[in-house]
């Protein structure tokens, strides 16, 4: 710490003032234009506010905490919170937003209590102990980390916009499958997929995890286009072997069939001789078709809502594979699939670049937070 920092309690840089709350029922959300805050943002528009002026929210959610959890944000007008997040008022030798940064940098589980339901009290709360530099060190801190942030911020709005524009030309060039007003012919899945593909459950029970296993894929791991080895779970090679039919050749659509069913990825090259669990089911399509193409139609509404429509359950939500193999899909010609798909690649190629560059920023970020507050 620098010579001219000084340690103090969160509490004796701010006022904490979860007691100006009164309790708020459900008929005075009906109607207003205040935003009613919670724990993770706006849950809800008032008619009337308690708060008028620049806060930070810190949730009370144990369960949430850990570091770079984003767990404290910044309010500002009027407003009302309810009562699972605090209420922090700065004094004058703390700035919130330095703050904000040293609560969602820091891992604060050892202030959680609570057997059943974990809390950050406020009694926990006041007494956390934050580095404070003076404010005009805060302000610069606050300006490098405000600056990396819009950074990754302005890369991650990039993807996002890359991902439009290949939707956007999947629907210029084919039309809505649904509507099918260009009269492409209609084929069901299991009429697409490669001879050897039996669109089948994977493994019911892959253990706990073994060391020098075979990698299995499972829905949570299905965050992004691509599903690579790196962090996957590993089951024994004998319970891999009992579900040969779903052992993956790196080429394959990834569709996730329980829990968030309709969600896709593809399988990467190193995944070859891996394999998935129950929620998983893999998607080889055969010669003609193109599997970029399979996959966009996989994320157009008409094949969302279709799987929507067939997902049964409460508690666990699934789909039959029955039905899985009954999704219709329209097939186009596969020379305009592959016109398709070239299109892709290039925006792909796009995309790995600039999220090449959003994992830099974001190691810049995580070693600007350690060096100021970690």
């Amino acid at each position: 710490m620098n010579h001219n920092w000084t340690y103090k309690k969160l509490g004796e840089v701010c006022d904490v003032l979860d007691s100006k709350r009164k309790p708020i029922t459900k008929c005075d959300r009906q109607s207003g234009n205040i935003p009613y805050y919670g724990a993770t943002g706006i849950q809800d528009y008032v008619k009337d506010y308690i708060f008028d002026g620049r806060y930070l929210l810190v949730g009370e959610d144990g369960a949430k905490w850990g570091k770079n959890d984003n767990t404290a944000y910044i309010i500002e007008g009027k407003s009302w919170v309810n009562n699972h997040a605090h209420i922090l008022k700065m004094h004058d030798d703390a700035i919130d937003a330095y703050v904000r940064y040293f609560l969602n940098g820091k891992d604060l589980n050892c202030y959680i209590t609570g057997a059943i339901v974990q809390k950050l009290t406020q009694a926990a709360l006041v007494n956390i102990p934050i580095p404070l530099p003076p404010l005009e060190t805060q302000s610069r801190i606050v300006a490098e980390l405000d600056l990396l942030q819009a950074i990754i911020d302005k890369q991650k709005a990039q993807l996002a916009e890359l991902d439009n524009l290949a939707q956007c030309i999947f629907y210029d060039m084919f039309g809505d499958p649904v509507e099918n007003d260009k009269g492409w012919e209609v084929k069901k899945l299991w009429e697409i997929v490669s001879e050897d593909c039996p669109i089948s459950y994977g493994i019911v029970q892959p253990g706990d995890g073994v060391d020098n296993g075979i990698p299995v894929v499972r829905p949570v791991d299905m965050t992004h286009t691509f599903v690579y080895r790196q962090g996957l779970k590993q089951t024994t090679k004998e319970i891999s072997n009992s579900y040969k039919r779903t052992i993956l050749k790196g080429n394959e659509i990834l569709l996730c069939v329980r829990g968030t069913t309709g969600l896709v990825s593809l399988a990467t090259d190193e995944l070859k001789g891996c394999n998935v669990t129950r929620g998983v089911t893999p998607i080889e399509c055969n010669v003609q078709n193109d599997r970029w193409f399979v996959y966009f139609q996989f994320l157009t509404n008409a094949v969302q809502q279709h799987i929507a429509e067939y997902t049964k359950g409460i508690a666990l939500k699934q789909i039959n594979m029955k039905d899985v193999r009954e999704i219709p899909f329209i097939v186009p010609p596969l020379s305009l699939q592959q016109s398709f798909a070239a299109k892709i690649e290039s925006i792909e190629k796009q995309k790995a670049a600039i999220s090449k560059s959003i994992a830099e920023t974001e190691k810049l970020f995580e070693y600007s937070m350690d060096k100021y507050i970690g």
